[in-house]
């Protein structure tokens, strides 16, 4: 059994679960099929079938041109043989993953009467307050997804929604008051300089922090091996390799259309798919798939698919607060916690990122 054939139950629980904690309430709107693919970094067809397990459930119903939304709760139904069937699947898919991992039955055993015992300890206390949201929007980074899982430790009583939309996409975000905070690495070439001079431009005479997250390297993304013989940016101009995009207003894109320009290489001599992937896990995927052959992309998206890859160069990783924000607590909190040396030993595992200059902070005024 494949990783997909199982994946769909384990999204469909985590999301029915989200349903029973309340995390998610009838009426709410369901992240669309493409967010949860990029989420669970699965395929489309993944994603729906979780989506029609849930609403087979009676949880979620899709309404056509207006998404998928929270239809009710889990219902306690009285015990049937098709109910015990249906558990009995899912308990022999887990036995099968589980054993094939090399994991013996008496194992399997303990462990499941432990986690047991703690959803039954978890089950009696009284539901956590709900926390605040702080939103942030910007470009794609490996880090955020493990920054957001630890926000409820670094700012107590809050969570951290992230949405990833490029760079342009969380600058945009900020001018128009849809988020907290936004991730940016965008390269200006008049002044040889990362992100403050765009924040000038679409945040005009707002004072505005730029905390740095990490130092990561960029570069060529490659199927493994390098069939091609790939060397640079100017073998993309060569016939049949196939480059993957990532998507316009990202900050990787307007380095490669700046690099390109700087070489004096056509876009249009570039081979490139569609459509363009909005995350460097997603970019990565697909030439691990055999789908593309080269792409521009983070070390650590080439390092977590075993890909190729030819280094270009550092950038600069960075959250962009307006003053406002900092001024509430869970921001501040965040600036602090990033300068620890435990949040830059964390950060510096990640393939390819240097965490020297975590928690460096900068105003732009």
């Amino acid at each position: 059994m494949g990783r997909q054939d199982y994946l769909y139950e384990t999204i469909a629980e985590a999301v029915r679960q989200q349903i029973l904690r309340g995390d998610l309430k009838p009426g709410d709107r369901m992240p669309t099929v493409r967010q949860m693919t990029e989420r669970w970094e699965c395929t489309p067809g993944t994603a729906q079938r979780a989506y029609r397990e849930l609403a087979r459930q009676g949880l979620l119903a899709s309404r056509r041109g207006r998404g998928t939304f929270v239809v009710g709760v889990p219902a306690q139904d009285v015990e049937t043989p098709l109910r015990r069937a249906e558990l009995v699947h899912r308990a022999e898919a887990f036995l099968l993953e589980v054993l094939t991992a090399g994991f013996a039955a008496e194992e399997i055993e303990q462990a499941v009467s432990l986690a047991l015992d703690r959803w039954r300890a978890a089950s009696a206390a009284p539901p956590p307050a709900p926390r605040r949201v702080v939103r942030f929007v910007g470009s794609h980074d490996l880090a955020l997804d493990w920054l957001a899982a630890q926000f409820g430790e670094v700012a107590p009583g809050h969570r951290l929604e992230v949405r990833f939309a490029g760079s342009l996409g969380g600058l945009i975000a900020l001018a128009e008051g849809e988020a907290d905070l936004a991730g940016c690495h965008l390269w200006d070439e008049e002044t040889g300089t990362y992100n403050a001079p765009f924040v000038h431009r679409l945040l005009p005479g707002r004072r505005v922090a730029l905390i740095t997250l990490a130092s990561r390297r960029v570069g060529l993304i490659l199927s493994a091996g390098n069939p091609f013989g790939v060397r640079g940016l100017a073998d993309l101009a060569r016939p049949g390799i196939r480059f993957v995009h990532r998507q316009p207003g990202s900050g990787t894109r307007v380095f490669l259309d700046a690099e390109l320009r700087r070489l004096e290489i056509p876009p249009e001599r570039i081979s490139a798919l569609e459509p363009s992937q909005t995350t460097h896990s997603g970019l990565a995927r697909l030439i691990a798939e055999g789908k593309a052959d080269a792409g521009l992309g983070l070390e650590a998206a080439a390092v977590a698919f075993g890909l190729d890859f030819i280094y270009l160069a550092d950038e600069p990783y960075q959250l962009v607060v307006p003053a406002t924000s900092m001024e509430r607590t869970p921001l501040r909190s965040l600036a602090s916690w990033l300068k620890t040396r435990k949040t830059k030993s964390a950060l510096g595992a990640f393939p390819g990122y240097d965490a020297g200059p975590t928690g460096a902070l900068t105003w732009v005024v």
